[in-house]
């Protein structure tokens, strides 16, 4: 298996998108917890590095706005090798968990909810998932997505459990 086939580039990117944001339970949070998620909004560019078997050039683009009940919608794509990659979802507090969620949903097959905590001035979201792609391989997604200091950055990696093949990214967000 090549590991930098389309499919898997675009599991590989879609994944990235999952864990840079994500449909939230509503939420009903203390002041300085909604104040954190929106001192966030705003449109964010980002590029990084996609490595495996090969390296290739990751380019994304995020929006959030202000969405209901003090959430952060936001709308993102990402551009690998000629295929594009689009996730919607929101950000949100969610009082009665005490903890930051955030969900998304996708233009590929990949999907799922990010659990953040508070940690310094900022949110870090950790997202472990087991999936598989469209061929049927199985593979474990693991990403943390840090909201510190007025920046993004995405750690993103997907494990192809049968092959124990690896695709690493690493994409730090600016406004």
């Amino acid at each position: 298996m090549k590991l930098f086939a389309p499919l898997l580039r675009r599991c590989a990117v879609a994944g990235l998108l999952v864990t840079s944001m994500m449909v939230a339970a509503p939420a009903f949070a203390a002041k300085a917890d909604i104040e954190l998620l929106h001192s966030y909004l705003g449109n964010w560019k980002g590029k990084g590095v996609l490595v495996g078997d090969e390296s290739e050039t990751v380019i994304c683009r995020l929006s959030l706005t202000t969405g209901n009940q003090d959430k952060v919608n936001y709308s993102g794509r990402c551009a690998l090798a000629g295929t594009n990659l689009s996730v919607n979802g929101t950000l949100a507090y969610v009082d009665s968990k005490k903890r930051y969620e955030a969900a998304m949903t996708s233009n590929v097959t990949f999907s799922g909810i990010a659990v953040g905590r508070k940690q310094g001035d900022g949110v870090v979201f950790n997202l472990r998932e087991r999936n598989t792609d469209e061929e049927g391989n199985d593979m474990t997604i693991t990403a943390v997505i840090a909201l510190i200091n007025k920046k993004i950055s995405v750690e993103f990696q997907v494990l192809f459990n049968a092959s124990g093949d690896i695709l690493r990214a690493s994409v730090p967000f600016t406004k």
